[in-house]
């Protein structure tokens, strides 16, 4: 019967009225089958008698008999789907990964309903019942499954742990609380729980917000990138720009030498075309002239001779003096170092050009420098607006403060700064000597030093009214094309730059590059000793001409 009914479908076993699986299943003469009810009732509604499957017609109600073929088969067919059904409802019982299964069951674990803290076991639903039912069994603590239930006992009396003590901010058990946790602040673990999940909630929204301002700092970050990548851009293409206009002055140079080169050769090649074609002329006179006299001179004829020679002048017709006619070639001498001269005048041009555009451009980070008294040597004169600083002959009683230079003639700037780019301008107009610069927070203020980057000094100086050096280490000494009047100082900080320009000339002076920053950064000044009134001008910190 089982082998026939896997050869049967599902479909085979429903009801074509009901769509369900037959319950008393009859079979009507032109051989379909139906519920005995289903077909029944239908007859009695339609009062005709109806084949529902084919419409075949019956003159008389027919009568039905039960098809046990069909019954046992469909009887067969439900208690397979109910197995079935059971089997489902079982797999839907079977503990997943993650879940906590049932200690008692064997072979397939099922999901655990509850565990016991006294037994120290999770059950199932049926393993369960006992503990719902027994008297003695009802008395145990059951909590939701969770696994490893021997860490939720009491290690040291063997008891559930049930209490949490916020003083240890560890789980106790009952005796604990009367024995090593006896003066301790102790809460049910329900309490404890709370505490520990609002604390844990608090936690995870610092977290959360930790993390979002990482989010915010990788877009801060992502936008540096693509605002760097745009002034990059706009560098490369005023980089080409400029080169490409630079080469192009090369260019036009060099085609106006050979310009020049060849409009000489030219002049040369045309006075000796004009030279060759006189001479070629006067030689093509010479020729007929000395064809006729050959003639004459193969004559017989006496007279014929005598009057031929008297009408024509036998005598070479009068021709320019070639001896003193020269070429005099064209000198060439000095002819590639004037236009080089050229060259290097227009590219000149073009550079200062350049570097008055560079200087507008870094005087946009422009602050406004005021002179630190507290640290300036105490033979120096401060104006009241602190723009103003010169040496003067008294040395003023001032405290001796740790930010104070005691030997070195010199004074710092209020400002400090540990980031960014800024620029200021100094007029040294007048001065004989002086030092400008930057100088880190931790230099040594009270001795004597060596002014180089090793030190913490960033700086040039003038000395002899034209000796002018960078402060490097060996130093190096500046040729500058004119006196600077006012000098101006740019500072990129990440970029570990410092550089010199001289504002009148726009030109620059001098570049400290790939320089190492770590500290704090402040302004340095230094006007140098009066020398008797040569050097008495002052140092005076001067507004940015931004036009």
């Amino acid at each position: 019967m089982a082998a026939a009914s896997c050869l049967l479908s599902e479909d085979q076993f429903l009801c074509s009225i009901c769509l369900d699986v037959f319950t008393d299943p009859v079979s009507t003469p032109c051989g379909h089958n139906f519920c005995k009810n289903c077909i029944t009732e239908h007859w009695n509604v339609k009062v005709t008698w109806k084949c529902p499957m084919c419409k075949e017609p019956f003159t008389t109600r027919p009568e039905l008999h039960i098809n046990t073929f069909i019954s046992e088969m469909a009887a067969q067919f439900r208690e397979e789907a109910q197995q079935q059904a059971r089997r489902r409802g079982l797999e839907q019982q079977v503990a997943k990964p993650g879940e906590v299964p049932c200690d008692v069951c064997t072979g397939t674990k099922l999901k655990a309903l509850k565990s016991c803290l006294v037994c120290l076991v999770s059950y199932c639903e049926t393993h369960l019942e006992p503990h719902l039912t027994a008297s003695g069994l009802k008395r145990h603590q059951l909590i939701d499954p969770v696994e490893n239930l021997e860490a939720r006992m009491c290690t040291k009396h063997d008891k559930p742990l049930e209490l949490f003590c916020k003083t240890d901010q560890t789980c106790v058990c009952m005796l604990c609380t009367v024995l090593d946790h006896k003066m301790h602040d102790v809460v049910p673990l329900k309490e404890g729980y709370e505490g520990k999940k609002a604390e844990l909630g608090k936690t995870e929204a610092e977290i959360q917000q930790m993390i979002q301002k990482r989010r915010l700092k990788i877009e801060e970050i992502k936008q540096s990138v693509t605002f760097s990548k745009g002034n990059a851009d706009r560098e490369v293409g005023e980089g080409v720009q400029v080169f490409s206009s630079l080469m192009q002055s090369v260019q036009r140079g060099l085609n106006e030498l050979i310009d020049t080169i060849e409009e000489k050769q030219r002049t040369t090649e045309q006075q000796a075309e004009g030279f060759i074609k006189e001479l070629e002329q006067e030689i093509s006179e010479l020729i007929k002239r000395r064809t006729e006299v050959e003639q004459l001179s193969r004559s017989e004829d006496h007279l014929h001779l005598l009057q031929s020679v008297q009408s024509l002048n036998i005598h070479p017709p009068p021709t320019k003096d070639w001896t003193e006619v020269r070429m005099h070639p064209p000198s060439y001498d000095g002819t590639v170092v004037r236009a080089v001269a050229q060259l290097e005048k227009t590219l000149s041009n073009q550079i200062k050009m350049l570097f008055k555009a560079e200087l507008k451009r870094i005087q946009r980070y422009a602050i406004n420098v005021t002179l630190d008294p507290d640290t300036a040597h105490p033979t120096l004169i401060l104006s009241d607006d602190g723009k103003q600083v010169s040496h003067g002959y008294v040395k003023k009683n001032v405290p001796d403060n740790p930010e104070r230079f005691s030997n070195s003639i010199c004074v710092l700037g209020k400002q400090s700064f540990s980031s960014g780019r800024f620029y200021f301008e100094v007029q040294v107009k007048g001065k004989t000597k002086w030092t400008l610069g930057v100088a880190r927070e931790s230099i040594n203020r009270k001795e004597n030093i060596q002014l180089s980057p090793e030190e913490g000094y960033w700086t040039i100086w003038l000395r002899n009214g034209n000796d002018y050096k960078a402060l490097t280490n060996p130093s190096v000494r500046l040729s500058l094309k004119s006196r600077p009047q006012k000098v101006g100082v740019f500072v990129d900080y990440e970029e570990g730059l410092v550089s010199f320009y001289d504002v009148d000339a726009a030109a620059l002076i001098y570049s400290f590059t790939g320089c190492c920053f770590t500290e704090k950064l402040y302004l340095y000044f230094g006007p140098c000793p009066n020398d008797g009134g040569k050097n008495s001008a002052p140092l005076i910190v001067t507004p940015i001409n931004h036009t």
